[in-house]
């Protein structure tokens, strides 16, 4: 009996230490393949990017950014394409931004996470963002202008042609509005999770409400993940073509939007327009390369100014 209980120990100490001592992959592999798949992507991108600025740079000039097509789109700037641009981007970041946030904010701070009603929303939400964008032009079509749009006109602007029940910039924002909600819902619900809760519990013990919590201590902290969301936002957003080409954006217009019930045109809908409806293909590529050029530089403008301005909020709170 001495003997057997001598051995068990020694059968297993010699096992734990051949477990122990087992040696481990080096890794070398993944790594490689890791490596191999970054290079490749990049090699992509800089095709791509080259292959864009070779055609375009040499259109670009004062004219072509500050004059409106001419001649069928064979001439002329992209302006109009631009403006539109910039508005239909701002406009829908107004709109985005305040609603998710929002959003985001009661989810995380007013729900209980487990709640079966909690956990369908939150499962909509990623479905939603899932979504094809054609999807979000024909709802913006139905809801937005033939409901809303119809609904204003019918109420306030009996007879004659429609004033809010057509296509409009207002409209295309909106919808690209749902199309990011999504996006904006779940950056800010990460960085709303980021937070230290002796944060929050130092806020409540000093008599501040849970309003007032959320006003100066969740939402400061919180600021550089909403922003990160709204930089995604406006990434996507400003390439989408299939939401807008049912809502507002228009073929050719000869004067800017003054008014949110006016169409516009946007640079992405014009790069479709000048690939697939132009008589002379070959003719527009050069300006076609141009206008490609430009709204890369445009998101790229749009995407550094959010990034500094987040950079900046990071540094203050650093040195706070």
């Amino acid at each position: 009996m001495n003997i057997a209980a001598d051995k068990r120990p020694t059968a297993a100490i010699g096992y734990s230490a051949t477990y122990q001592y087992k040696p481990k992959s080096s890794g070398l592999l993944p790594r490689s393949l890791t490596f191999l798949a970054v290079l490749i992507i990049i090699a992509i991108l800089a095709v791509i990017m080259f292959n864009i600025v070779c055609g375009g740079i040499g259109v670009i000039s004062w004219e072509f950014l500050t004059h409106p097509p001419e001649r069928g789109m064979e001439a002329g700037g992209i302006f109009p394409a631009i403006f539109g641009t910039v508005a239909l981007v701002i406009l829908m970041t107004i709109a985005v931004i305040p609603i998710g946030v929002l959003t985001a904010i009661y989810l995380q701070e007013y729900t209980r996470p487990d709640s079966k009603g909690i956990r369908l929303i939150r499962l909509a939400i990623n479905n939603l963002a899932g979504v094809p964008s054609i999807v979000f032009g024909l709802f913006g079509l139905g809801f937005f202008i033939q409901w809303i749009g119809g609904g204003i006109d019918s109420l306030f602007f009996e007879g004659g042609r429609p004033v809010w029940g057509q296509p409009a910039i207002v409209w295309a924002a909106l919808t690209l509005a749902l199309l990011t909600l999504p996006v904006v819902i779940i950056s800010t619900e990460e960085a709303l999770r980021t937070i230290p809760r002796e944060l929050k519990d130092a806020s409540y013990a000093l008599g501040a409400t849970k309003l007032q919590t959320i006003r100066r201590v969740i939402l400061p902290q919180a600021l550089p993940g909403i922003l990160t969301g709204g930089i995604l936002a406006v990434s996507r957003g400003a390439g989408e073509v299939a939401p807008i080409m049912f809502t507002g954006a228009a073929y050719y217009l000869p004067y800017l939007p003054s008014k949110l019930n006016d169409q516009f045109m946007e640079l992405g809908y014009h790069i479709y327009v000048m690939a697939t409806q132009s008589p002379d293909v070959e003719a527009t590529k050069p300006i076609l390369y141009g206008t490609v050029l430009v709204l890369l530089v445009l998101t790229f403008m749009l995407n550094s100014a959010a990034i500094m301005i987040r950079s900046r909020i990071r540094s203050r709170r650093v040195n706070v």
